[in-house]
Parts: structure tokens; sequence; C-alpha cells
């Protein structure tokens, strides 16, 4: 389900969220992967030698496949989003894709985690944490939760500009037990130094969390710089700077620049065995579930 599809759908953020979920629950069913879709969290494969007690002899009768069913001690997961509320994720200033997007993400996982009896939390953050919701599974949880981030697709950027790499090192200190932990966010520091970001990211599997970095961004402008050749005026979304010119004058610096820092990025989170994913904005959220749902089963 394309974000540009479903623009008028924000005020009922549960039932878009579910309806996303359902969509790929269905999908998921008639893939290569429908041994492990709506089951993935209560299921695991059998190992050869194990007692057969506990095989799901229905599934298999569906999927052809040995799974041993788990019981809920063995399949609760402790899930922590982290979203990037900071002014250049309100970006384009028209539409907010971006923020829009990250929240239905996030409204999505949500969503995905209740059905699996997960525990989930949020932060929101920019150059700070800003709000916490501690992990439960609660309905009434969920709800609060989908409630601030419809709060945060209706609401303006809180004109602070972006510290990603001290508020993971903080949240990094916080969670104290083995955790997943869900980054949506554009990853652009104030500063220019990007070491204190990869060392933020280490930080949090030295902490030993797994991590997926879902990197929101708007494919076409902001990683192509698709404009018209014309005169623009380009403003920073955190600072304010502004600055005329045509588009050509500069793209061939941008994009060497905006592709060697996601290049870095994306290497670095290979260095340290962080899933990384480039999620677009004018792309639909199975590019979101399916890495959460891979390493999800992997942690199972």
């Amino acid at each position: 389900m394309n974000l540009l599809e479903i623009a008028e759908s924000y005020d009922n953020l549960d039932l878009l969220a579910s309806q996303v979920v359902e969509g790929f629950i269905t999908g998921m069913h008639k893939s290569p992967f429908h041994g492990f879709s709506v089951e993935f969290a209560e299921h695991r494969l059998y190992n050869t030698g194990e007692s057969t007690r506990n095989i799901d002899w229905k599934l298999y009768g569906r999927t052809d496949k040995l799974f041993v069913k788990r019981f809920d001690e063995e399949t609760n997961l402790r899930c922590h989003i982290l979203l990037d509320v900071s002014p250049s994720m309100f970006y384009p200033k028209d539409t907010k894709l971006k923020i829009r997007f990250a929240c239905i993400a996030a409204a999505v996982l949500s969503n995905l985690m209740k059905r699996q009896r997960d525990a989930f939390g949020l932060y929101k953050f920019s150059d700070k944490i800003l709000s916490t919701f501690d992990v439960k599974s609660s309905a009434s949880h969920y709800n609060l939760i989908i409630n601030e981030l419809l709060n945060t697709i209706k609401g303006q950027a809180n004109g602070h500009s972006t510290n990603v790499a001290e508020t993971l090192d903080t949240i990094a200190e916080k969670i104290h037990r083995r955790s997943l932990v869900v980054i949506l966010s554009d990853m652009f520091e104030a500063s220019s130094n990007n070491d204190a970001l990869f060392d933020a990211l280490q930080h949090l599997k030295f902490r030993k969390h797994e991590v997926i970095v879902f990197h929101i961004v708007d494919g076409e402008t902001e990683l192509e710089f698709n404009f018209s050749n014309r005169p623009y005026k380009f403003v920073d979304s955190e600072s304010g700077e502004e600055l005329k010119l045509y588009p050509d004058d500069v793209k061939s610096l941008y994009l060497d620049k905006i592709h060697q820092f996601k290049n870095d990025l994306r290497l670095k989170c290979n260095q340290y065995k962080i899933d990384f994913v480039e999620a677009d904005v004018r792309k639909d959220f199975n590019q979101i579930l399916l890495p959460f749902f891979a390493k999800r089963a992997r942690m199972v």
C-alpha cells in the first residue's frame, strides 16, 4: 500500500495499520514464505531428533514442513521503536511525506507486535528524547501509541535540530534488557561529523540489542535530486538557511555527498551486524514489514 495512495486515511490510524498488516499477512500466505507468515511468532522449525509431541500437524498439512508450537515465554519479544521527529523529517513541507510514512510505519509495526503478543514501546526524539512509552503489550498501551503517532502526523516540527548520535547513546543506556531496536529516521545530523553517529549505533550493538535502521528518505528528491532546472529557493529545514540556485548547478556535488553518506552508513551497519533498510516514502510498506518480519523470525 503506497503512502501517496492513502493520503486521506490518517484519521483512523488503527484501521489503516490493521489493513496494511492484514494485506501483508494475506500476501505472505501466497508467497514462498507462506509457512512462516501469521504463525512466525508461534512456531519454529522442527529439529531432527527432538520430541514430536509439539509438532503442529495441521500446519504440516498446509505447508509440508514440520513446525513445533512455541509457548508464550519462548515467543515474547521486547521492541523499542525510535521515531525521529526532527524538522528534516517533516520534508516536504507541503505533504510531510517522511514523517507521515515513519508514523504509519510505527503504527503498522505496533499493530503487528500487538497481534503477536510482543511488548513494544516508543521513543520520539529530535535533538533529545521528547517522549517515551515503555514497552508493554496491552491494548490500552497500543491505543496510546496510536494516538501519539496520529498527533505527530497532524502536528508540526518542534523547531529543534537533530542529534541522532546523542539520543541513541542515551537510549542504549536506558534499555537494560536485550531488545529489538527499530530506528525510523533519515539519520541526518546537525553535525557533519558522522563518527559520533556510527559510534552510537555500535553502542546499541555493544549492549546486545538487535537493531534495524529504516533510513527514511524521499528517494526522488533527496537521493536522486530530481528537480527541473529552473530557479529554486532551497531552505534548510533545521537551520532555516536559504539558498537560491538552479538545481543543475549543484546536482553533481549533492549526489556525491548524499550517496557517500548513505554508503558509509550502510557499510557501518553491515560492520556492526545492524540491518540497514532504505525506506523510500514513495514505495509501499512491505519494505518495512519484510525486513522486520525476517528479523523477528530469527529472534524467536
